[in-house]
């Protein structure tokens, strides 16, 4: 078991805010570089800016809104200001996803766009979780008492769930596992990205059952957890739609 300094509110926040804007920095620059790879010089070239534009913006709502979803309780106490406290993952995608398709919705762009994030989703996950660990205690986002060799003490005596470091090992399996299917899934664009949200929103109602839940729903269940049982409950027959093409254009293809 491994033991954590327990920093003070203004520095572990401080350190957050760092990695969180860090991890779209990042993801964006490595966005850049697939685009690069397939011709396109410049993001802003084509729709790509509308896409990326629509993407930031709408999951920086998501983002929030989940948040408030997830803790409510706080509204009563904090107002406004827990929008400036609280962030969500599983809100940024669902909400960058919207925003997405709302951008190629108004530039009439038809082609998918979603298999291009998938990198930089994952190495900005990353990137923000290690903000998440680091913060500690007052991120949040640790998981619940274990005895498990691998738990971390975030400061104050008692070994948690890693589950920040868990959610890294995650999004990395899902990305080598679509890696090296890549060849299987290249008919189809699009269809990568599909996995790769329904396989993380999957997790994440898992994962999430490891954590504390600040404000329990039915069955106990976080917000988090509801949200990604019902954003699966529309995306995976999309998924299971997608898939079945699949098996017709490779069928065609053996003959």
């Amino acid at each position: 078991m491994m033991t954590f300094p327990n920093f003070n509110p203004i520095t572990s926040h401080t350190i957050h805010f760092f990695f969180e804007w860090l991890a779209i920095l990042v993801g964006v620059q490595v966005y850049r570089v697939i685009k690069r790879r397939k011709g396109i010089a410049q993001i802003t070239e084509g729709g790509s800016f509308y896409v990326i534009l629509g993407f930031i913006l709408c999951a920086a709502i998501g983002n929030k809104l989940l948040f408030v979803i997830e803790c409510p309780q706080l509204w009563a106490t904090q107002g406004w200001l827990m929008l400036v406290q609280g962030q969500s993952i599983v809100g940024g995608l669902l909400g960058g996803l919207l925003g997405v398709e709302l951008a190629k919705k108004l530039i009439h762009q038809t082609q998918s766009t979603g298999d291009d994030f998938i990198l930089p989703l994952i190495v900005g996950t990353i990137v923000g979780r290690i903000g998440c660990f680091l913060a500690g205690l007052h991120d949040g986002t640790f998981g619940n008492v274990t005895t498990l060799p691998w738990g971390i003490d975030f400061g104050d005596g008692v070994y948690r769930h890693p589950t920040q470091i868990y959610d890294m090992l995650a999004v990395s399996f899902i990305g080598l596992l679509l890696w090296f299917n890549r060849a299987k899934l290249a008919p189809l664009s699009g269809l990568s990205f599909k996995i790769y949200l329904a396989s993380y929103l999957l997790w994440r109602f898992i994962v999430d059952g490891f954590k504390p839940v600040p404000y329990e729903y039915a069955f106990g269940w976080s917000g988090i957890q509801w949200v990604c049982l019902l954003a699966l409950c529309i995306y995976v027959p999309l998924l299971i739609k997608q898939s079945f093409q699949l098996k017709r254009v490779a069928s065609q293809s053996s003959f």
